[in-house]
């Protein structure tokens, strides 16, 4: 059995089919642990940025983002346990999986015994090891560390709030890729994003204005219509 009891673990289930959503959501409360349950790659995202959870069902096939999508996301700040849901016999999918850093997988339709194993396996196993946290980023000559808040371009200091400090950060983090505002005001604001809500773009603003006075092309940071923000 796990060292702590079920109940002291979350687990977030992404799954698109409903009916198997609740049945895996049902079956895994059984057996004692706690369940959040998304339907979309989008929307695991945001639960995974509000909540903190020991292992994750993954369906590959999602809509919005999918499954893949997802994982390069996570991988790059959490290392989370992960078991994919593929379909029986699509190899290709669970070696892409395996390869983007999923610890395990289970081939649709699954034994529920085997799976409950499956989990409390990778639950006992994960719970020593704490991750190693990225502290430190250098983006050309732009320098950024994490603990002491602090941001360098080249040899000059830029004075950044913690707001603006944690956008930029995350943005970093996830170079190349647009993060929808909705996960950023999750993740940065700590908030819903509500319909009217300019605050994200008001600290892009004044965070690539500062990039620029200090040197470094602020217009790195892009806004990318109806989707949100990518450093590139």
């Amino acid at each position: 059995m796990s060292q702590k009891p079920p109940a002291q673990f979350n687990i977030l289930i992404v799954e698109d089919d409903r009916e198997l959503n609740n049945q895996l959501s049902e079956m895994i409360q059984s057996a004692g642990y706690r369940v959040n349950a998304c339907y979309d790659g989008n929307s695991a995202l945001l639960q995974a940025a509000k909540e903190q959870h020991q292992l994750i069902l993954l369906d590959l096939m999602l809509p919005e983002m999918d499954g893949i999508s997802l994982l390069k996301i996570l991988r790059k700040t959490n290392q989370v346990p992960v078991i994919i849901l593929t379909a029986m016999g699509a190899e290709e999918e669970r070696i892409t999986g395996l390869r983007q850093g999923a610890d395990d997988y289970v081939a649709k339709p699954f034994n529920k015994t085997e799976l409950l194993l499956r989990i409390e396996a990778l639950l006992r196993r994960s719970q020593p090891v704490q991750a190693e946290t990225l502290n430190h980023m250098e983006i050309d000559n732009l320098h950024l560390n994490l603990n002491a808040q602090q941001a360098f371009a080249g040899e000059l200091a830029i004075e950044f709030t913690a707001i603006q400090f944690k956008l930029l950060w995350e943005l970093a983090v996830h170079r190349g890729e647009v993060l929808s505002k909705a996960y950023l005001s999750q993740q940065v604001l700590n908030r819903t994003l509500g319909a009217y809500d300019r605050s994200l773009d008001m600290h892009l603003s004044r965070i690539r204005r500062k990039l620029a006075c200090a040197g470094w092309r602020g217009d790195r940071l892009q806004t990318v219509h109806g989707k949100g923000y990518c450093l590139k």
